[in-house]
């Protein structure tokens, strides 16, 4: 099947994760499990420029996020007007857990407001207490109603965390959610059958997991392979467009 990954990263990650890529490699990776595409950010909001280069390495392979930390102010604003603008990135990532800013908290509205005012997505990390939980993410959807919120990892490896988030998916239309990280496949299913058959996104968080294991949650998820395809293809294809 085509696959589209839906999250992806090129950098350095060090620390307690200490995992790398760079876009040769990713590409490498890509090739291997038959992804075509990939929604990519740096590791770091410091690191955009690795980003950059490799949209224009790689400018059929990548839609490329902003990283940004909103607790900047306006320099965050102003990053993402000039990549959006001048470097062709179509989208913000953000981290609440990273940079330490709860998920619905004042200092995003200038970013979400201007995610709306450049038609663009938001992409956010989901999962761990107390900044990235799947509530107050549906807090940040309620108030943008009118900006496309994804919900990386749709509440991680938490039970509760992953029920929060199909929940807030079924209460928010404009909030979508992406599973990788997420261990539960039988929740991709229900996903699809009860927050919105297209609202659900295959990706890997690369190169935090491999390829396979995110790929595998999918297919042993209990969708037909049509559903499936959805999943790992369809889905994300079809967001982007809304955006063209």
């Amino acid at each position: 099947m085509k696959k589209f990954d839906a999250h992806a990263h090129v950098g350095t990650f060090g620390g307690w994760a200490n995992v790398s890529i760079t876009a040769e490699e990713l590409v490498r990776q890509m090739d291997a499990h038959e992804i075509t595409q990939a929604v990519l950010c740096s590791t770091d909001a410091t690191d955009n420029h690795l980003t950059a280069d490799a949209l224009k390495t790689y400018p059929d392979r990548f839609y490329g996020l902003v990283y940004t930390n909103p607790t900047e102010g306006h320099s965050a604003v102003e990053q993402i007007e000039e990549l959006v603008n001048h470097q062709g990135f179509c989208g913000i990532k953000l981290h609440p857990l990273q940079h330490a800013y709860v998920a619905d908290a004042e200092c995003l509205d200038p970013i979400m407001q201007t995610a709306r005012k450049l038609h663009i997505p938001v992409f956010m990390h989901s999962g761990h207490a107390p900044y990235a939980l799947p509530w107050s993410i549906g807090l940040l959807a309620e108030r943008f109603p009118d900006v496309p919120l994804v919900m990386i990892h749709m509440g991680h490896g938490h039970g509760v965390y992953i029920d929060a988030a199909l929940k807030m998916g079924r209460k928010y239309p404009n909030l979508y959610l992406e599973m990788s990280g997420m261990p539960m496949g039988c929740k991709i299913k229900e996903a699809y059958e009860t927050v919105g058959s297209h609202r659900i996104f295959f990706g890997t968080d690369a190169p935090f997991h491999d390829p396979s294991v995110e790929i595998q949650k999918v297919l042993t998820s209990g969708l037909t392979p049509a559903q499936q395809q959805d999943v790992f293809f369809q889905n994300i294809t079809a967001f982007w467009k809304q955006f063209r």
